[in-house]
């Protein structure tokens, strides 16, 4: 089991990132009434998944995994009492891990 911080800034962002040994795409942007969300799509740009919020509190893949997604990804905040990262907080008190399976 390998776990890993996925380095984000709280910007709209759009990263590839080898994970689970599948070589992925993310985009993630801030929208104001629903926080931050991710579009995640595979080596061949197809979308897997789109408007995933990135909150706490679990595993943001479980409900997922038919879709081969390999690993886990969870957001950390360094106050366990924010359920999610607001605007500013992305990267700096609210962590991207991924977990690999």
């Amino acid at each position: 089991m390998t776990i890993g911080e996925i380095p984000l800034t709280a910007d709209n962002q759009r990263f590839s990132i080898q994970l689970g040994g599948q070589q992925l795409s993310f985009t993630l942007q801030w929208r104001d009434e629903a926080g931050w969300l991710a579009d995640i799509r595979d080596e061949n740009d197809m979308p897997l998944l789109s408007g995933l919020p990135l909150v706490t509190g679990g595993d943001l893949l479980a409900p997922y995994r038919h879709l081969g997604l390999r690993g886990e990804l969870h957001v950390i905040a360094d106050d366990p009492g924010q359920p999610a990262p607001g605007k500013t907080s992305l990267g700096a008190r609210h962590h991207l891990w991924y977990i690999s399976a």
